[in-house]
């Protein structure tokens, strides 16, 4: 029998997603599964932008520039200025996602072989992402007892080898919800000026931030053109299924390269942009609202898991995640237990194992990140659940 590539076989499974069948069944006998696991917002999607592609008059969907309709790519200088960051539309290239964004940075700015130092736990995709572009993650360790803050530069310098070309961070983070301060973004910004590295940032939860400044790596005035901006509107709006992104680079060779691969794709999707561009135009105060909700239920999340015996968890200044640690013996082991074994009231909880989210092995192992998507109610059921289930558990540690 033929079998794939080895690339194929590299690619990792998502930790976020191989428990679905476990829920699925959990779902057929009856339950209700609590949805932790995955950064899906319930927040609806804003009807004004959803009605600009119902009302499009479009006679033929055709492509579309390899690099976004330009209009769009005009509207989202307006909407980068607003939040300090001065562009011009031809800086910018409409992505499938802010996943595709992470791609085409990755291969226009590194070649087979090259190294990217990534701090760890990292969003789980990445490996993935480093899969395709043939290139390495060497991780640098965040802690949990620090809230997950920026490694020390040193710990980033010892990496550092002839082949390392950039350092990649997502900012809020994903998946431990850390803000990086300007002083953390400001030591990144010195040692890529030293040692000529690309900082890649992933920005997708910028409007998310509940303490302290945020500071985009644009932001960053000594090194313009060795960053590369990845963005989404999946977040932000509320609309994962669009799947429209954004690369941005004021590095005109770079640009260039990853145009080529725009190109080569064709173009983004067409109505999204459509429903992006008029996301653009909803009103100043439109994340009032969602942040606060979010707010509220970080609060609620992070004062409810600590007040369970042997659970740990700092507060997040961003993004809507957090990852807790648990008196448990391994995470992948009781998030499936969870699925199969456990039930509070008819009800339980779906978690993601944070194991998936660290490159080194072994780390992780007593940790979960929950996604707070849901609404408080269901949240304090969800707590419950996992309340309970520790105190039964068969691998708890206390």
């Amino acid at each position: 029998m033929l079998k794939p590539s080895q690339r194929g076989e590299l690619m990792p499974p998502s930790p976020i997603r191989k428990l679905v069948p476990f829920a699925e069944k959990a779902k057929q006998r009856g339950l209700k599964v609590h949805h932790l696991n995955i950064g899906q917002p319930d927040i609806e999607t804003p009807s004004s932008i959803m009605d600009a592609v119902k009302q499009a008059d479009v006679k033929v969907l055709a492509y579309s520039h390899s690099a976004g309709n330009e209009s769009y790519r005009k509207k989202l200088v307006k909407y980068y200025k607003k939040n300090g960051i001065e562009l011009t539309h031809e800086q910018i290239i409409i992505t499938a996602g802010g996943s595709e964004a992470i791609v085409f940075g990755m291969m226009a700015c590194l070649d087979a072989g090259d190294e990217v130092i990534i701090p760890e736990p990292f969003y789980a995709n990445y490996s993935g992402f480093a899969v395709m572009a043939g290139i390495k993650i060497n991780p640098v360790t965040s802690h949990i007892e620090n809230g997950f803050a920026l490694p020390p530069i040193s710990e980033f310098e010892k990496l550092i080898t002839p082949k390392t070309k950039a350092i990649l961070i997502c900012n809020p983070n994903n998946p431990t919800g850390y803000l990086y301060s300007k002083s953390e973004m400001e030591q990144l910004e010195d040692i890529c000026l030293r040692n000529q590295l690309f900082l890649f940032s992933d920005e997708a939860y910028r409007e998310f931030c509940y303490e302290g400044e945020y500071t985009s790596a644009l932001h960053l005035k000594k090194i313009q053109g060795q960053v590369l901006l990845m963005d989404t509107i999946s977040k932000r709006y509320s609309a994962c299924g669009a799947r429209i992104g954004a690369l941005i680079t004021k590095n005109k060779e770079v640009y260039n390269a990853a145009l080529k691969m725009a190109q080569a794709r064709l173009s983004p999707p067409g109505l999204a942009q459509i429903l992006g561009e008029a996301a653009v135009d909803l009103p100043d105060d439109y994340f009032n609202a969602p942040k606060a909700a979010y707010l509220s239920r970080r609060n609620l999340v992070v004062k409810r898991l600590n007040q369970m015996e042997g659970v740990f968890c700092t507060t997040p200044g961003g993004a809507f995640y957090v990852i807790a640690k648990l008196p448990i013996d391994d995470g992948d082991t009781f998030c499936q237990w969870l699925l199969e074994s456990f039930s509070h009231h008819g009800e339980t909880v779906m978690l993601a194992p944070a194991s998936g989210f660290y490159e080194t092995k072994g780390l992780g192992k007593n940790e979960v990140r929950l996604a707070y998507v849901i609404n408080n109610k269901d949240i304090d059921s969800a707590m419950d659940c996992i309340e309970e289930a520790l105190k039964v558990y068969p691998g708890r540690t206390i």
